[in-house]
């Protein structure tokens, strides 16, 4: 079992916000239609950039105080872990722990308190998920809607990963259903999917879930991609490739010129050793920071806090980076996106 329980594969959102009739009227409307091919969306305004925002998982690796660690890094955002299934469509905090009333509810309430902005992520790499247990598209909405209304998250990240959500790709379209849904009854809460991918961009199931998302108008703010476990050794090479692989693949997907690829696009790394033992240092993350930064990127994100303390030669664990480096450090460094 991996120490790391999200990572692998992490596919999400496709569907999309229909034209009501009544639009595109004369002949530059006729030209712009012309020039896109069928089944593409209508071009978007950039996307609003989120504040960097790393993950901290409160059932695993001796979670640190969301608030200190806000004063201590000007962090102001954080991706709270996991939101899976506790039987059928009904959704608790790691499948186990109660929605309201524990830590999480604590914890988001004390980071919002303190002016902060709260991420929820849905599903991961294992445990029991929602996808495979809503019975439909409405269904699942409504359990998202649940998590909403308790805790009221500025964004929902939906984290796509193995073979019961990202490669069955009934539940996928189910998900992106979903997640128009969701959009349409809370226009104010950002979408976000999380998927795997290769060096040169998502592949497989990734590409299927990119261009099924805009095939169904699927509203989704933003597309991460988790740049790590390439089995590679130029983490940074590895990963701007990657990014630059999502944004070909989401102008193709939906007309997008660059810069409006770029800023529907995200990076979420693991910081210092990898599941599969690459490396990630501080400079190396300040780098791809930078980059993400200048390319219009608007959404950066690590896993996971948990994991942000100094441990050399400590190996891939759920408390410390297996590297040598300052307690938060990575954390200091995406406060910078």
């Amino acid at each position: 079992m991996k120490t790391n329980p999200r990572r692998l594969a992490l596919l999400s959102s496709v569907t999309a916000m229909v034209l009501a009739a009544g639009g595109m009227v004369g002949a530059a409307a006729t030209e712009v239609a012309g020039a896109r091919a069928a089944g593409q969306s209508e071009p978007q305004a950039a996307a609003e950039k989120l504040p960097g925002a790393p993950y901290l998982y409160l059932g695993w690796g001796d979670p640190q105080s969301a608030t200190s660690v806000m004063s201590e890094t000007g962090v102001s955002a954080f991706t709270m872990a996991f939101m899976l299934s506790s039987g059928g469509c009904t959704p608790a905090w790691d499948g186990q722990r109660p929605l309201t009333g524990g830590v999480d509810e604590q914890t988001i309430d004390a980071i919002q308190a303190a002016g902060g902005q709260v991420q929820i992520s849905f599903g991961g790499y294992s445990g029991n998920k929602l996808g495979p247990n809503c019975s439909s598209p409405e269904a699942f909405a409504g359990a998202v809607q649940q998590v909403i209304d308790a805790h009221g998250p500025d964004v929902v990240d939906f984290d796509i990963e193995n073979t019961d959500e990202y490669e069955d790709y009934a539940v996928q379209d189910l998900i992106l259903q979903g997640i128009a849904i969701v959009k349409q009854n809370n226009p104010g809460v950002k979408a976000v999917v999380t998927i795997p991918t290769t060096t040169t961009g998502p592949g497989g199931a990734g590409s299927r879930l990119i261009t099924r998302a805009a095939e169904l108008g699927t509203p989704i703010d933003n597309y991460t991609i988790m740049t790590f476990d390439f089995g590679g050794s130029d983490m940074v090479a590895d990963t701007i490739s990657a990014a630059e692989g999502l944004k070909d693949q989401l102008k193709a997907a939906h007309g997008w010129s660059d810069a409006e690829a770029y800023s529907y696009s995200g990076i979420s790394g693991m910081n210092g050793l990898s599941d599969v033992g690459e490396t990630t240092t501080p400079a190396q993350w300040t780098e791809i920071r930078d980059w993400a930064n200048a390319q219009g990127l608007s959404r950066f994100a690590y896993w996971a806090v948990n994991r942000d303390r100094g441990c050399e030669g400590g190996g891939v664990t759920s408390n410390c980076s297996g590297i040598a480096q300052q307690d938060l450090e990575f954390t200091r460094i995406t406060a910078g996106f």
